[in-house]
């Protein structure tokens, strides 16, 4: 179920004759550039919040060699083809999923591939996957700033990054890489997300068990906003063990609520960059001696 009736959302994000989703108004990349800060548990929750206000939402595990969709969202099984022609996503909780984990015979089998054979897969899921309209495509990509991101900012036209992070300087030295490289392909940083930002224990005091500021730092160095600083919860862990991600699971609790408000961040950011995308150009006539006039475009 979700917490409002369906709705959509403008695009945006360019979408040009090639593209391989035209139906997705928006794609959504959640990474880092590091391992352990909770990628695949933001990008798994932002994707049922966003679906519990009422938006048509898709999650594509991007992360080839160590798939965490599957045990996160509880499934199991291989997707099928209706038509013989496109893979049809698996669905769960009212999400369209598509993920290398579910090809896997074994869950514990090793993907062992060079980046060619990886950069066809991930073809392969972006194009020959019946996605259909959806407002939103999130995708969780995988540690690092190599050809995943790399394959992405070539082929399709993003929306932009939520970048990940938590607040001590061995995760931020990393995540600074991650921006930098998102500057360098072009691929807008929507904002950042303080994972495991603080603890609240039971007598109410709050613990920075990991420093503070890190999310901050990244989110001025990126220049974007800091989207949340998510608190460490155990009901996060074991919901994500159980296959039932909290935001489903516990939908009223705080932390929910955490991951339900750092959805309606990200819904504002891109309806801003949709109205801005979608105002018009100003004509100004500059009519020199010849007469001639041209456009020119004023930023707003």
């Amino acid at each position: 179920m979700t917490d409002a009736a369906p709705k959509t959302i403008p695009a945006a994000r360019p979408i040009g004759k090639e593209d391989p989703l035209p139906e997705v108004a928006n794609i959504v990349l959640v990474m880092s550039g590091k391992g352990g800060v909770g990628k695949s548990t933001t990008a798994t929750n932002l994707t049922l919040a966003l679906h519990r206000r009422g938006y048509r939402v898709g999650l594509l595990d991007a992360d080839i060699y160590c798939p965490s969709i599957p045990t996160m969202l509880g499934v199991s099984g291989r997707p099928v083809s209706s038509d013989g022609k496109m893979i049809d996503p698996i669905e769960r909780f009212g999400v369209k999923l598509m993920s290398i984990g579910f090809m896997l015979e074994d869950p514990k089998q090793a993907v062992i591939w060079r980046g060619p054979m990886l950069h066809g897969a991930l073809q392969q899921f972006l194009k020959d996957v019946a996605w259909g309209p959806l407002d939103f495509l999130v995708l969780d990509l995988p540690p690092g700033t190599g050809d995943v991101a790399l394959t992405l900012s070539q082929r399709v036209g993003l929306t932009g990054a939520v970048m990940v992070t938590t607040p001590q300087m061995v995760a931020t030295d990393d995540v600074y890489k991650a921006v930098s490289m998102c500057a360098k392909v072009n691929i807008d940083v929507l904002g950042v997300v303080e994972n495991m930002s603080h603890f609240i224990d039971s007598a109410g005091v709050r613990h920075e068990l990991f420093g503070a500021g890190g999310g901050q730092a990244i989110a001025d160095f990126s220049k974007a906003p800091l989207l949340a600083q998510l608190p460490i919860d155990t009901a996060v862990r074991e919901w994500g063990d159980k296959g039932t991600p909290v935001v489903q699971a516990a939908p009223d609790s705080a932390i929910a609520m955490a991951f339900l408000g750092l959805a309606d961040r990200v819904v504002e950011i891109v309806m801003a960059r949709a109205d801005a995308d979608g105002a018009e150009a100003v004509v100004i006539d500059r009519s020199g001696a010849g007469g001639g006039k041209r456009r020119l475009p004023v930023t707003r």
